[in-house]
This record gives C-alpha cells, structure tokens and sequence, in this order.
C-alpha cells in the first residue's frame, strides 16, 4: 500500500514537472491541489513539499533553457533580488496564518489570484502579431536585450525588454505570493515578464524557470524550519517532478508561443476555480 502511494506520488509530479516546465509555472499550481484534493494532504504540508519540488522544476528545466539560450540569465538575477525578499516576507505571513487555523483562507487566496491572471494572460493570447521592441531607459542601462534561435519557425529571434521598474514590482509581489502560497510564484513572474516587460513568451517561461528555484529554496527553507516540509510526501514529488521537466523543457523548444499560453491559460482557470471551492467546502 504504501509503494502504491510512493508511486502514485510520482506520477503527481511527472505530471507538475511537465505542466510546469511548459507553462513556467514552476509545478506548485499542479502539485498542491492535487494533492489536498486528491490526496487529502492538509495544505501547509501540501505547499512545502510543493516547494520543494520547485526546485526540482527549476534545476530540471533552467539547464536546458541555459543551454539552449532561451533563459535570459541576466534579466532573471535584476528580478530575483525583489522575489526572494518577498518571499521572506510571504512565508512569514503563511506561518502566522496556519498558526491561527485559518487553512481554508489560503484556498480562497489561492485561487483567487490564478483566476485574477486570467486576464493579462489571455490578452496576449489575442495578439495577432509579431510584438514591436519596447524600449525605454530601462533597456538599455539593464541590458534588457537578447535573442535565440526558434526552432518551430526556424528563425533566430531578436527582441528588447522594456519598463525593467514595473517588473520588479511584480516580482517583488511574487515572492510575497511564493512564499504565503508554497508556490514558485512562476505564475505572476511570466506575467511580469510577458504582459509588463513584453518579452517573448518562450523567453519569459524559460527565465521563469530559472527564477522559480531561487525563490523557492528562500521560502522552504523557512517551512522546513516550521516543519510544514514532510520528506515522505516531498521526496516521491521530487523524483516525478525531475522527469516531468526533463520531458517539458524540450517539448517547450519546438512549439509554438501560442499554444505554451493557452496551456498556461487552462492550467490558471482549472486550478483557481478548484482552490476556490476547496477554500469554500465544496469541493
């Protein structure tokens, strides 16, 4: 029975991996409702293996980004200085709030802010052309500049990013995000990046990934101090979460920007909606 519960664990995080290798999310949006819903696993415990396993995601999927050019280093560490003080920040607010019993307000929390996303998300989903470089004092002094080679059109891609400030400030409410949440907060970084700084959405999920590590390490270090991190549920998470992103981090080179965003677009409407009626009883 409880190889059977080993297994089905991993399968869990083949499963995040791979979702969120492809969408940059990081894997936590995948990990943690499953397993409070599926599984039955009180969400404290749920966020720090999912935390975790963010790293995981990260480690398996950043190198081949970095590898393959698509990870703009650069850019990912002028952000990260904002996502891991929030995170700090976050984790400390998760603990007082699970000290207080109130587990069901972080469902609602939870949901709530992958069904706010919807919206950015989705009108980039809409654009019909190829994006114009945005550049403004930022891009320049930042090196907000790149390209890579596309492999779904055979074209080498060029592009600029722009209002550097504006994703900071995201990025700084991500970490307060990762660390209440035990999420890599890759969800609100791809949106600061794709929807505030205009970069390309194969450069901004792979950044992403490459961020998401870095803020989760900040976090679980503290829910491990907490003791919200369990290595029974964490370590088979792990080891499905390694594999799933192998697999994503290369099926992501050769599609096409489009379709990564409706995948993105799916996952935040179909993991809000079950976090909210988890937070509400129904579910």
């Amino acid at each position: 029975m409880v190889i059977i519960y080993f297994i089905e664990l991993i399968v869990v995080g083949i499963l995040a991996g791979f979702a969120g290798s492809l969408s940059g999310l990081g894997g936590g949006v995948v990990v943690i409702p499953l397993l409070t819903i599926l599984f039955g696993v009180p969400i404290d415990y749920a966020a720090g293996a999912s935390l975790v396993s963010t790293i995981a995601t990260s480690s398996g999927a950043a190198s081949a980004y970095v590898k393959e050019r698509l990870s703009n280093i650069r850019i990912g560490m002028s952000l990260e200085v904002a996502t891991t003080l929030g995170a700090i920040g976050g984790s400390i607010i998760a603990a007082y709030i699970y000290s207080k019993n109130l587990d069901q307000l972080i469902f609602i929390i939870f949901g709530v802010v992958l069904l706010f996303l919807l919206y950015p998300t989705f009108k980039g989903f809409r654009e019909k052309h190829e994006r114009r470089m945005h550049k403004d004092w930022s891009t320049k002094f930042f090196q907000l500049e790149g390209n890579y080679y596309d492999r779904s059109t055979n074209k080498r891609v060029y592009y600029s990013g722009y209002r550097w400030w504006f994703g900071e400030g995201v990025m700084g409410i991500a970490g307060i995000i990762s660390g209440l949440l035990g999420i890599g907060s890759g969800t609100l970084k791809v949106i600061g990046m794709d929807w505030g700084m205009k970069l390309p959405m194969k450069v901004t999920t792979s950044t992403s990934n490459f961020m998401i590590g870095v803020t989760a390490a900040t976090s679980s270090a503290i829910y491990w101090a907490l003791g919200y991190v369990q290595p029974f549920i964490a370590a088979p998470i792990v080891i499905g979460i390694l594999i799933g992103s192998y697999y994503g981090s290369k099926m992501l080179q050769t599609m096409a920007g489009k379709r990564i965003r409706l995948i993105f677009l799916m996952l935040l409407l179909v993991a809000g909606l079950e976090m909210i009626l988890r937070g509400f009883g129904v579910a």
